[in-house]
């Protein structure tokens, strides 16, 4: 579909949150005038938003009933939390074609993609990936100067933003999660498959939809195109199985792989920097250096240039980001984790003794592991539980046997976490903010849940 298909025609676009609002501005700058739909209620909408949806002078239907107004409508751009499904019930009668910001984006970009998917790892992937690739393009080495940018889920920019001015010189780095994948009919040049284990069960029906929807991102691929997979979960491996690129493993368990770790180094074609040189905190991290270092080979960076900018790469805020220390006690925010394998991955990046704070709003997670994984490592302090979601991880914790650390709960806000906090912490003591759940609830998003810890955790007069 071309944007001259759509001329005359009725185009929706479906969810008015970040992406809708690209879409939109899209559209009209190339004369196209859609209407916009949004299952949430126009009085719930605050006069700022409502006075910039007037001013663009586009028809708007907002209301929990919204897209049963799509009857008659050619074509409609979803936004990623809008279920396919969700579209054909609604409608009675011809169905619109359905695309979404990210196909459009795939079946026009003229750049090579590296596409980068994941249940967690993600945006710190994608970055260092992206990071690479500019250094390696202004490097004296490098014959070539390509652009680079960075898009989907991360990146200031939204995908058609950068659409129009990319030529078949630029590299795109492509965040993508489930929702953006599930109607994909192509994948990207590069594909990158970190560990996939269960996650958006509260979305997808069940596991198996989840890694079905994920598996777009090598399922379309052409032997003149590349696979980067975490060969430590099955999951992973099944999505990299699909289609025809060039397979590329990576593995902090097996050494018979592109990309590994042994005790002391990571291992990679052409590829050795010592582990205690990387500033990137965590073992798991150690998995998305590896994915970015052979994304990044695969899209011709050197191996000097990869070396030097993964080991002083420092990550991302939010994602295990150290915020201070005080009286020999330091914080650490990783409020991006919103599932119990993240969680546990923060948990055991740390051998000091630790107070964790996990809960948060509910994603129908199993905290089994977690629960496991909190009883049996021994420099695990203290445990405070927050939210709804507080309840279940305490009882996992209880099944899986006797925690020799202390259980805290009742706190409503960040202070009162922090009073629970003062009073235990002592030098040499980590304190994690790794929930393993949702932030709703307490806390706006995970930004805001994040933000607040770091204000306490700087300013620990004020909570």
């Amino acid at each position: 579909m071309e944007l001259q298909d759509l001329e005359s025609k009725l185009v929706g676009v479906l969810g008015y949150g970040q992406e809708g609002k690209a879409i939109a501005s899209y559209l009209v700058k190339h004369g196209i005038n859609p209407v916009l739909f949004d299952q949430r209620p126009w009085e719930n909408w605050g006069q700022t938003e409502k006075t910039a949806i007037k001013k663009s002078g586009l028809n708007f239907i907002f209301g929990p009933d919204a897209f049963k107004e799509l009857t008659g409508f050619d074509a409609v751009f979803r936004s990623p939390g809008i279920k396919i499904a969700n579209i054909t019930t609604a409608v009675k009668g011809r169905l619109p074609i359905v695309t979404s910001q990210t196909k459009w984006f795939f079946e026009h970009c003229p750049a090579k993609i590296i596409g980068v998917t994941g249940t967690k790892g993600k945006g710190t992937t994608a970055s260092l990936t992206s990071e690479i690739l500019e250094k390696n393009f202004q490097h004296p080495i490098s014959r070539a100067r390509s652009r680079v940018y960075l898009t989907g889920n991360i990146g200031e920019t939204q995908p058609l933003e950068i659409l129009d001015g990319l030529t078949e010189n630029d590299w795109v780095v492509y965040e993508l999660s489930s929702f953006q994948l599930q109607d994909l009919d192509r994948s990207p040049y590069i594909a990158v498959v970190l560990m996939v284990t269960s996650e958006h069960l509260d979305y997808h029906e069940d596991e198996n939809e989840y890694v079905e929807a994920k598996s777009a991102i090598t399922k379309y691929q052409t032997k003149k195109n590349f696979a980067v997979i975490n060969a430590d979960f099955g999951n992973s491996t099944k999505i990299g199985g699909y289609g025809e690129g060039k397979k590329l493993y990576f593995s902090r368990k097996r050494t018979d792989v592109d990309c590994f770790t042994d005790a002391a180094n990571l291992i990679g074609p052409g590829i050795q920097y010592p582990i205690s040189d990387i500033q990137l905190r965590g073992s798991h991290n150690l998995e998305n250096i590896m994915a970015a270092t052979l994304a990044a080979q695969c899209a011709g960076a050197a191996p000097e240039v990869i070396g030097t900018t993964a080991i002083n790469f420092k990550g991302l805020e939010h994602r295990l980001e150290f915020v201070s220390e005080a009286d020999g006690v330091r914080y650490y925010n990783d409020s991006f984790s919103t599932t119990p394998e993240t969680a546990i991955a923060a948990m055991r990046s740390f051998t000091e003794p630790t107070i964790v704070i996990l809960g948060g709003s509910g994603k129908n997670s199993d905290f089994t592991e977690l629960g496991k994984t909190v009883t049996n490592m021994k420099n695990i302090k203290a445990v405070i539980l927050i939210g709804e979601e507080g309840p279940r991880i305490k009882t996992a914790i209880a099944r899986a046997g006797k925690f020799a650390g202390r259980l805290l709960e009742g706190a409503r806000s960040m202070a009162d976490i922090f009073a629970q906090i003062k009073p235990i912490a002592a030098s040499g003591d980590i304190v994690l903010l790794s929930p393993g759940c949702a932030s709703f609830g307490m806390f706006k998003n995970y930004k805001d849940r994040g933000q607040q810890f770091k204000n306490c955790a700087k300013n620990l007069s004020i909570c």
